[in-house]
């Protein structure tokens, strides 16, 4: 998917949503653990409800993989059903991936070519030889770890380095390599006061802003701070959708959930005159 049509996507739905299909099975509707593949039930059930509100999916590979072979398989099933049923639907591996060249490179494959995915976040630690595998993929994503929302951000990601923090450095850097018109990054939805200086590192590149919801983001601050001239930006959210009940109903306050969102979405497009 380029980002034209992902852009033609968000502004058809009046939505730039992405649900995080993040699955654990201590949390899901104890009803579904009767399902031969319960993991799978459960996201379907979720992309059912709300595939008509969201432009991304973005399932975290670690609560798939912690269930080894059944997680993958789960996984596998879940991209195929939304490659074959919703192709217009955005996909990201959140695999935080990231290594040296050739061990990229398969990483890159696995994701792309087998299992299908549009997009696969990696972390940028390594430099240049351990992204630019992945940048090497036509009409592929990916989506550089940049600032994060989690506490332990402020350890590295802000330190000044030459009179910039470390975070900036990293966007400029990237912004360098072989095909960075195929970057996008992630900016943490509580690091909302940074948003501006990532812009300006990259004013057309899409931001995908997690921690809208349960960890307290704000959308409005977000969309002031972050949003460029085609919107360029993906906001997160997985448990305040997905673990909305528990019970028989849960896909239906999913919906209820994520319509909440697309709504506060779609007012801002119209106050921005962009729909």
């Amino acid at each position: 998917m380029t980002h034209s049509q992902l852009t033609q996507a968000i502004l058809e739905k009046q939505s730039f949503l992405c649900i995080g299909l993040d699955v654990d099975l201590d949390k899901i509707p104890p009803h579904l653990l009767d399902e031969e593949d319960p993991i799978f039930a459960f996201n379907k059930a979720i992309i059912d409800a709300t595939h008509h509100l969201a432009v991304a999916y973005k399932p975290n590979t670690a609560f798939y993989e912690s269930y080894g072979l059944k997680g993958w398989h789960a996984l596998e099933r879940t991209i195929n059903y939304l490659n074959k049923c919703h192709p217009e639907i955005f996909t990201i591996a959140d695999a935080k991936r990231g290594d040296i060249g050739n061990t990229s490179s398969r990483y890159a494959k696995a994701f792309f070519d087998e299992m299908g995915f549009d997009s696969v976040t990696v972390a940028p630690y390594m430099g240049r030889d351990s992204v630019e595998p992945f940048l090497a993929f036509e009409n592929k994503h990916t989506i550089l770890l940049a600032l994060t929302s989690n506490g332990g951000a402020y350890d590295f990601q802000t330190q000044q380095q030459e009179g910039e923090p470390l975070f900036q450095k990293v966007i400029e850097t990237a912004m360098t390599y072989a095909h960075s018109e195929r970057l996008m990054f992630v900016v943490g939805a509580t690091k909302d006061s940074y948003l501006a200086q990532v812009r300006a590192i990259a004013p057309e590149a899409f931001l995908l802003v997690p921690g809208v919801g349960a960890q307290g983001g704000d959308l409005a601050a977000v969309c002031q701070h972050g949003m460029n001239h085609t919107v360029g930006l993906l906001v997160n959210s997985s448990r305040g959708i997905i673990y909305a009940s528990n019970g028989h109903d849960f896909a239906q306050a999913a919906a209820q959930q994520a319509q909440i969102l697309q709504q506060s979405m779609q007012a801002i497009l119209v106050s921005r005159g962009m729909v």
